[in-house]
């Protein structure tokens, strides 16, 4: 069976490929497939393994054999799920692989803005401190995570998961369900309305989907406690750039965590890029993911996947 593996540079080149080879007849490709170069590396390809590609009509049209589609990834929507559909091309992902890894750095960007680490650091490392008398410094003050009141948007497995630091850290849980079918009970679940009024940090762990896109708009930012912090490790469609630059420039909110942005690699036009304060505005590029840990998981599901399709018992469908 002929396989295509693309996007490998999007997984990284740390990581081990060769565990695919025992499953067929395996080409690599670091960057995308596209419609331009489909016709040629897709010939005869039964199944293709992307993360970042875009799957068009085009792209399917010149892979008549194609028969799945793997995401390196928990979300397809980088995949014309309709178009798939038309052409019997199934697409399967993987899930609940980068859960620990996207919990953890929730964390960090949100630990980085509540303590200005960036500023005592630099303050520290001017020399300033070592000229001082007094043994501390605290001219920007910082707040406890205790007693706060911690809001979730989506509360599938990454959300129980941050759900469950932040319990840990003594703060009120509440959480908006992005699809509005959540029967998790372990928290309050509240209106989208209530959450923006009540929460002192926000983060978002849902899909992007017509509920999602933009849900962070002005209206949102204008609904938030002024001290409050957003983070967002989900996509970066959910948040309206524009919008969350004219919040944070205003003082609308706090601060913003973001490791997902649209489009992705950031726009060069981008209106956040002229916040240059990292006590109000701290980026990452999309890698809250990618653990060693999480993204050898994620190679191994992928695995799982081709080989479950191989011998007829798919697993992880989506469509």
């Amino acid at each position: 069976m002929k396989i295509v593996i693309a996007d490998r540079d999007s997984v990284g080149t740390d990581m081990d490929y060769s565990i695919y080879d025992e499953l067929g007849d395996v080409t690599y490709y670091d960057d995308k497939v596209n419609d331009a170069n489909a016709k040629q590396r897709l010939e005869g390809a039964k199944i293709l393994v992307i993360n970042k590609s875009q799957i068009t009509d085009e792209l399917l049209s010149n892979a008549p054999d194609l028969e799945l589609i793997c995401e390196f990834a928990t979300g397809y929507d980088n995949a014309n799920i309709e178009a798939c559909n038309r052409h019997g091309v199934k697409v399967a992902n993987v899930v609940n692989y980068s859960t620990s890894s996207v919990a953890q750095h929730t964390f960090a960007l949100l630990f980085y803005l509540m303590e200005n680490l960036r500023h005592y650091d630099e303050f520290v490392k001017s020399g300033a401190y070592a000229n001082q008398d007094h043994f501390c410094c605290l001219d920007i003050p910082f707040h406890e995570l205790d007693r706060m009141t911690y809001g979730i948007v989506g509360m599938g497995h990454i959300g129980k998961k941050v759900a469950s630091i932040a319990s840990s850290f003594g703060a009120e849980v509440i959480f908006y369900s992005s699809s509005g079918k959540s029967t998790c009970t372990d928290y309050e679940r509240v209106e989208f309305d209530e959450l923006l009024r009540r929460s002192d940090v926000i983060s978002l762990h849902c899909p992007l989907s017509d509920r999602t896109r933009n849900l962070f708009d002005k209206r949102a930012f204008d609904a938030m406690k002024e001290t409050a912090i957003l983070i967002n490790v989900a996509r970066g469609a959910v948040v309206s750039e524009k919008d969350l630059y004219e919040a944070l420039s205003e003082g609308k909110i706090a601060a913003a965590g973001l490791d997902v942005l649209n489009p992705e690699p950031m726009a060069k036009d981008s209106p956040l890029l002229k916040i240059q304060d990292s006590g109000k505005l701290l980026v990452t590029p999309h890698l809250a993911w990618a653990s060693t840990e999480a993204r050898e998981r994620c190679l191994l599901e992928v695995k799982k996947n081709i080989k479950a399709w191989i011998d007829g018992k798919p697993r992880n469908l989506v469509n």
